[in-house]
């Protein structure tokens, strides 16, 4: 079982790391002091489980949890007790450990991840970090299959039950979700930058502020997602 470490104090990792080195067929391949580190790392590098810290400045544990597509299997490490029942909402978080982690509580854990993944195979799917410009999404818009290419895609928006795709030449009003359209595009091209827009960021022409300008579209960032897109961009 792979997994690493994320959380923004040192004797909090060690502790884990010890913690980890007593169960068998668990190692830890990798530990980070804050997620932007590690959502890098996961992008291109196959674990089967985080520990992951909910506080750390920068992007915090929750923030990291929404950024992450497919996520592996996660066990929250925090002193907040007030965090336990909204995190057993997320299918792929497995336990919610406490601080101080005693040794009988890792135990438990460590029971629960070995019935959890007995359950489910530990293979994940390769991460394609290379995306061929001509891949292409098929949307459904009055019964018929329109096809469009990634590379055209600016931006996409919710609204509602809908969401609306916009491309060069048109908008596209889909029924579906963020979530479900977010799944289907290539990281290496889009990053969902406020609750209601996902962005094909190689498009950006300008950032000020908390916003970023496509096209003639001027787009909110939420706070959240401010780090991971700066983490994305090109900067000198």
């Amino acid at each position: 079982m792979r997994c690493i470490i994320v959380d923004d104090e040192t004797s909090a990792r060690a502790i884990v790391a010890e913690l980890c080195k007593t169960i068998p067929d668990m190692e830890v391949v990798a530990e980070f002091p804050n997620a932007l580190e590690a959502l890098k790392y996961i992008r291109h590098t196959k674990v089967d489980l985080i520990f992951l810290d909910i506080h750390m400045p920068k992007l915090s544990g929750v923030d990291f949890i929404e950024t992450v597509n497919n996520p592996p299997k996660i066990v929250l490490t925090t002193s907040d007790k007030n965090f336990a029942i909204e995190a057993y909402e997320y299918e792929f978080i497995v336990d919610y450990l406490v601080k101080p982690i005693s040794s009988e509580r890792f135990k438990k854990c460590a029971c629960k991840l070995e019935s959890t993944f007995q359950k489910t195979p530990l293979e994940q799917p390769e991460i394609n970090t290379t995306q061929n410009e001509d891949e292409d999404l098929y949307i459904n818009i009055d019964r018929r299959l329109i096809k469009l290419k990634f590379m055209d895609i600016l931006l996409i928006e919710a609204k509602g039950d809908y969401i609306e795709i916009q491309t060069r030449a048109k908008r596209y009003r889909v029924h579906s979700t963020l979530k479900k359209i977010k799944e289907k595009l290539p990281e290496c091209r889009f990053l969902q930058i406020h609750r209601s827009f996902i962005i094909n960021f190689t498009q950006i022409i300008d950032i000020q502020d908390n916003s970023v300008l496509i096209e003639r579209s001027v787009i909110p960032i939420s706070r959240s997602n401010r780090p991971e897109l700066m983490q994305r961009l090109n900067l000198l």
